[in-house]
C-alpha cells in the first residue's frame, strides 16, 4: 500500500501502524461540469485519482455532503469515489469519509448514514471514519446521543478501521474533545496564515503528543495561498534565494513539521495533480532553513498588514440575536482584502449560508449589542453594512 520504491514520501499514522503518503487526496473540490458542484467530471476526476495513486498517493478522503446540493442529503463526491476505486485501486489506499454530525438526531441514525455510505462507497469497511466538524456544541451533542459506543461497535464489527475526528471550533474545546475517546487520528486546518487559529499549532502538538495521526486540512487555505500573490507578498517570495511558487512555499511549510502525518489537497484539475506530486517528493521534515521560515512569516505579516476589519475573533460579540456569525463574515471581507479575490470569498460567504453557518450580513438589525461587547471598538452594525454590500 505504501509504494516505499516511488518519490512519495511516507509518515506514520499515529499509532495505527499505518504508513501513509504525505500527500491526501481530498475529493471536495473535484472538476465540475457547468459550473455546477453536483455534476463531477467523472472522466476527468478519474484520470486525476488514478494518476495521484500510481503516483503513490495511499490516502483519499470523502465525506458525507461534498459535490452536494444540500448538506442534509448525501453529495455525489462519496459515489463517485466508490466508482472511481473500483478495478484494483481500493485495496491501494487507506479511505476516508465522515459521520455528518448535523444529520444525526440519534443512535440509529448512526448506523443508516454509515450503511449508505459503504453502499456508495462500494466497500465493506471504511479505513479511516471522521466525526465531521466537531465543536464543544457538536461534541456534546454527538455524546448524548451515543457516538462513543457507535465508535466502538463499528470499529469492533469492522465497519471502520480507525476513529478520527475533524475540527471546526476555537482553541479552547480541542483538548477536551481529544482526551474525550481513544481516538486514532483528528484533521484540523493549519497553514502558515493560520498558525494560531482554531486548534492551530497548539492543538498539532497536543495531538500528536498524544499519539494521534494528524491530517492537515486547508493547507493552501482554501486555495488563496496557491493563487496570484499581492505584490508586495510576491516581492518577498522572489527576495527567497531558492525560487519556489507560493503553492510550494506553502505546502512545505506543513510539511515541514514532522508532527503532520499528511496534508489533504483537494485538487480539481490534472495539472494540480502533477505539481503536487512533483512538490511532494521535496517534503521532509526539517528540510525549510531558519531563514526560510523567516521569510514565510514576513509574508504571514505582509498579509496581515492587508486586514480590513482589525477582528481578532474573540467572538466576544456573540451570540447575536439575528443569529449572524460576525466574525466567520468579518473574516470573508478580510480574505477577500488580504488575497485580491472577492469572488472566492463570496464563494466560501454562501458555503456558510447554505451549511447554516450563519445569517446573512443584511440580517443585520444595528442594535449595538454587538459593538458594546467588543474589545476592539469595531463599529460592528457599519461594518455588516459593508459587507453585505460586498456579499449579499
Amino acid at each position: 500500500m505504501t509504494h516505499e520504491g516511488s518519490a512519495m514520501l511516507y509518515r506514520d499514522l499515529g499509532k495505527t501502524g499505518e504508513r501513509v503518503s504525505i500527500l491526501g487526496f481530498g475529493c471536495m473540490r473535484l472538476p465540475v461540469l457547468d459550473g455546477r458542484r453536483e455534476r463531477i467530471d467523472v472522466p476527468l476526476a478519474t484520470e486525476m485519482l488514478h494518476y495521484a495513486i500510481d503516483h503513490g498517493v495511499n490516502y483519499v478522503d470523502t465525506a458525507f455532503p461534498y459535490h452536494g446540493t444540500s448538506f442534509e442529503r448525501p453529495g455525489e463526491s462519496e459515489a463517485f469515489v466508490g466508482g472511481a476505486l473500483a478495478g484494483g485501486y481500493r485495496e491501494k489506499v487507506l479511505l476516508a469519509t465522515k459521520l455528518p454530525t448535523w444529520v444525526v438526531g440519534s443512535r440509529a441514525d448512526m448506523d443508516r448514514i454509515l450503511a449508505g455510505q459503504l453502499e456508495r462507497l462500494r466497500s465493506e469497511q471504511i479505513d479511516c471514519y471522521l466525526v465531521h466538524g466537531l465543536s464543544a456544541g457538536s461534541w456534546a451533542k454527538m455524546v448524548d446521543l451515543g457516538v462513543l459506543g457507535f465508535l466502538d461497535a463499528a470499529r469492533a464489527d469492522g465497519r471502520i478501521r480507525y476513529a478520527g475526528f475533524s475540527y471546526h471550533d476555537d482553541p479552547p474545546a480541542f483538548a477536551p474533545i481529544v482526551d474525550a475517546y481513544d481516538w486514532d487520528f483528528c484533521q484540523i486546518q493549519y497553514n502558515y496564515m493560520d498558525v494560531d487559529y482554531q486548534a492551530g499549532r497548539a492543538g498539532l502538538e497536543y495531538a500528536a503528543g498524544r499519539g494521534l495521526g494528524v491530517i492537515v486540512m486547508e493547507p493552501l487555505k482554501g486555495g488563496r495561498l496557491a493563487g496570484r500573490a499581492p505584490g508586495e507578498v510576491q516581492a518577498l517570495w522572489d527576495s527567497a534565494a531558492v525560487t519556489r511558487a507560493p503553492v510550494e512555499w506553502a505546502l512545505r511549510f506543513v510539511w515541514d513539521d514532522p508532527r503532520v502525518s499528511l496534508l489533504l489537497s483537494g485538487m480539481s484539475a490534472m495539472e494540480q495533480v502533477v505539481a503536487n506530486v512533483q512538490i511532494a517528493a521535496q517534503g521532509k521534515a526539517g528540510s525549510l532553513s531558519p531563514g526560510e521560515h523567516v521569510l514565510i512569516g514576513q509574508v504571514r505579516e505582509a498579509y496581515q498588514a492587508r486586514i480590513a476589519v482589525d477582528c481578532t475573533g474573540c467572538r466576544y460579540c456573540l451570540p447575536c440575536p439575528e443569529g449572524i456569525d460576525i466574525p466567520l463574515i468579518l473574516g470573508c471581507v478580510n480574505n477577500a482584502t488580504l488575497f485580491d479575490d472577492p469572488a472566492a470569498e463570496l464563494a466560501t460567504y454562501k458555503f456558510e449560508l447554505g451549511a447554516g453557518h450563519t445569517a446573512p450580513a443584511s440580517a443585520c438589525t444595528e442594535c449595538g449589542q454587538c459593538s458594546e461587547a467588543c474589545p476592539q471598538q469595531i463599529p460592528v452594525p457599519q461594518e455588516m453594512a459593508k459587507a453585505s454590500q460586498i456579499l449579499d
